[in-house]
Order: structure tokens, then C-alpha cells, then sequence
């Protein structure tokens, strides 16, 4: 018997877990402390109203005979991707309903999607970026090159003439850095997939932050993304699922590589290893989508993004920063060039606040902090205060 030896090409510690060891271990020996957490992603506000009625109507349902649900299809129900297919409409962007795969949270598919590939595939990850992408892959022994990611590029590096790739993961809003491509960029990326047959997963979990019109809110916005791009989602910040746990990911019917149609791949891999998600989860996902339920979640998402933008004034007073326009994060500059861990610890410390040191998502993060919006009010106007002094 032998264990998985690629675990040892990874970091012995998963990054948020490790951020929250440190918290807890402070926060046991300090108890007279208020810790300030705006270090992992998981939103503070309430499930929008009409997701909580669906859902609740959904488990009365299956209290009875006659309206009880066990096993659900693989998929997805249909009542759900409908409602996930009229989302695309709204945003100008045809998706048909058979192309829609319902999951538990676009992180889940981040990582099985590899199931669908040779370990051969060369990975391009740009660098700093949500650390999943780079651990399912090194778990699987496939081998994974860093794209980097910048200032100088804006933290949205493009493909160059010499640039090699097989599996291309691109997440716009970018998590931690809060960029976001322009249609220009994101066609370049096209182009370049299509010109080399290569495969970009393209994860859309922070789309609905992007206020600005000029901005895609899909790859499939983008002419030729068909033929090279499966999108993932997630409500986890779109309607605060983070405790609830549903999201999406999409297989255009185009898609096809080895002469086997991804699709049909993925739902053969879903069948083996994933059960679906709950009837009454997938009610109230569905609901999220709904006219009243989209009006309630977007109030949440208005609240985070105020929230950013107090935090936006406080940490441009100091030093440099990124995102926050179109993302829940601030990704800034550690002042006095101090190291991403060095200035975690100061934070934690000497003022009670729990970031995301920057190194954690990459060689390209070190000198980085990664700063939540998804905080109370109160929270980030006193985490605000304690930084400015």
C-alpha cells in the first residue's frame, strides 16, 4: 500500500486553514480580544428572504407521500437550470438548459474537473490565484506552470507568443486580487485556446460584483468561447449559499476535445461520484434567480460593495491596493515592503484583524494582503479605524 506521493509537492497546510489555526491560537490566548475577521471569503449577511421560503416550502413538500423526493437527476433538477438558463438570458448570453451541470459550489468542480484529463496537460495558473486550481492539479500529478500576474499588468497577465498551455484557468473577478478582464483581454485568451486546442475553465463565482457595464460577466460574451471555455459559478456570493451550498458549471454542446463531446464526459464522472445536491437546496437556488429573489440578493451584494469602498478610502490613504470597484476584496501593497506573513502576524497582533496573507495564493502574492468585504459594517468601520491609527 502507498499514499498519493504528489502530496508532498504541496504546502503541508491548506492557506485558510492555516489563517484560521493562527486566529484561533491568538484568539486562546487573548479571550479579552474582539478579533476583527476579514480574512476568509464566507459572507455575514442573511439568505435573501424568498430562498429561505422556497426552501422551507420544499422540506414540507417532502414531509409528505404523495410530494417526496429522493435521489435527484445528476444534473441538476430542471426547474433549476431553467431558471440558471433565464439568468444567462438576462445578462445577452444564450445557454441551453441540457448544457447546465447543478453542482455544490464551484470550488467542488474547480477541483474534480480534472477528472476529465490526461495527467500529461500542461496547467497555466496564473499567479497570485485561488489556491484550488494549483492543489487539485499537484494532487494529481499533473504538471502546472505559473502565469504571472502583476502590477505592471494590472493582475491580468495575457497570453505571449512563447506561451504554452493545455488547461488554462482564468477567474474574473479575480480571487484575491479583484482584477477583472476587459472583453479585449478575455478575447485574447479565446483566441489563443482556439488556436492551440487548449481547454480554459473559467471560473465566474464574483460576476455579479462587477458594476461596470463595459465588463463581461461570462466567457460565453466573448465570440469563440463556445468551442474552449467551461464556465463555473457558484451562489455562495451571489445569494450567501456559503452554508447552504449549490452552484453550476457549464459544458457547451460545442465542446469537444479527443473526439468525446466534455459534456457527456462530466455526467458520466457526476454519475460515478457525486449524489446531486438537495431537492429543497435546489428550490431555493432557484428562487435566488427569481425576480424577488435576485432583488434581495442584490441588496446584499450593494451592502458588501459598500462595504469596500469604505475600505477602499482607508487603504489608498497608505499604500497601494487593487480591486474593490467589481470584487468583494482588497488586494494592497504591504507597507514598508514587509513579507505577506510578516504583516498578517502585525495585524493579528497589534490590531486584532484577520487578513489573507497574499503569499498564500501563490509565489507572485508575497508582499500582499488580502482584505474581505464581506464583514458587518461595524466591523469594517472598526477594522477601518484600527488601521488608520
Amino acid at each position: 500500500m502507498k499514499i498519493n506521493g504528489n502530496f508532498q509537492n504541496m504546502e503541508k497546510n491548506y492557506l485558510f486553514a492555516e489563517v484560521a489555526a493562527r486566529s484561533a491560537a491568538y484568539a486562546k490566548a487573548h479571550p479579552e480580544k474582539k478579533l476583527l475577521r476579514m480574512g476568509i471569503g464566507d459572507v455575514s449577511g442573511p439568505l435573501p428572504a424568498a430562498v429561505v421560503k422556497a426552501m422551507k416550502d420544499a422540506c414540507d413538500e417532502m414531509a409528505t407521500k404523495e410530494d417526496f423526493r429522493g435521489y435527484g437527476p445528476y444534473e441538476g433538477y430542471d426547474f433549476l437550470r431553467e431558471a440558471i438558463s433565464g439568468y444567462y438570458a438576462s445578462l445577452g448570453v444564450t445557454v441551453d438548459v441540457s448544457e447546465i451541470y447543478v453542482n455544490d459550489g464551484a470550488k467542488s468542480d474547480a477541483g474534480n474537473i480534472g477528472d476529465l484529463f490526461d495527467r500529461d496537460n500542461l496547467c497555466l495558473i496564473p499567479d497570485p490565484v485561488y489556491p484550488v486550481y494549483v492543489d487539485s492539479n499537484l494532487m494529481a500529478g499533473r504538471p502546472v506552470e505559473y502565469l504571472r500576474a502583476c502590477p505592471e499588468n494590472g493582475f491580468l497577465p495575457l497570453p505571449q507568443m512563447d506561451t504554452k498551455a493545455d488547461l488554462i484557468y482564468i477567474c474574473s473577478p479575480n480571487n484575491p486580487t479583484g482584477a477583472v478582464y476587459d472583453r479585449e483581454g478575455l478575447k485574447a485568451w479565446v483566441d489563443f485556446a482556439n488556436r492551440r486546442g487548449a481547454l480554459i475553465l473559467f471560473d465566474a463565482a464574483y460576476e455579479a460584483f462587477i458594476s461596470d457595464p463595459a465588463l463581461p460577466r461570462s466567457i460565453y460574451e466573448i465570440d469563440g468561447a463556445r468551442t474552449c471555455a467551461v464556465e463555473m459559478c457558484t451562489l455562495s456570493k451571489l445569494a450567501g449559499f456559503t452554508g447552504v451550498r449549490c452552484g453550476y458549471t457549464v459544458f457547451p454542446k460545442e465542446l469537444e476535445r479527443g473526439g468525446e463531446q466534455l459534456g457527456a464526459l462530466w455526467l458520466r464522472r457526476q454519475s460515478t461520484k457525486f449524489n446531486g445536491v438537495s431537492y429543497p437546496v435546489q428550490r431555493g437556488a432557484a428562487a435566488a434567480f427569481s425576480k424577488e429573489g435576485l432583488a434581495q440578493a442584490m441588496a446584499g451584494i450593494a451592502y458588501y460593495k459598500e462595504n469596500a469602498a469604505i475600505m477602499a478610502e482607508t487603504i489608498g490613504s497608505f499604500t497601494r491596493y487593487w480591486g474593490g470597484a467589481n470584487s468583494p476584496y482588497i488586494w494592497l501593497e504591504c507597507p514598508g515592503k514587509r513579507k505577506s506573513w510578516e504583516y498578517f502576524d502585525y495585524l493579528l497582533n497589534e490590531k486584532q484583524i484577520v487578513a489573507t496573507p497574499g503569499a498564500g495564493f501563490g509565489p507572485g502574492g508575497e508582499g500582499f494582503l488580502r482584505l474581505t468585504a464581506f464583514g458587518d459594517r461595524e466591523d469594517v468601520l472598526e477594522a477601518m479605524d484600527r488601521i488608520a491609527r
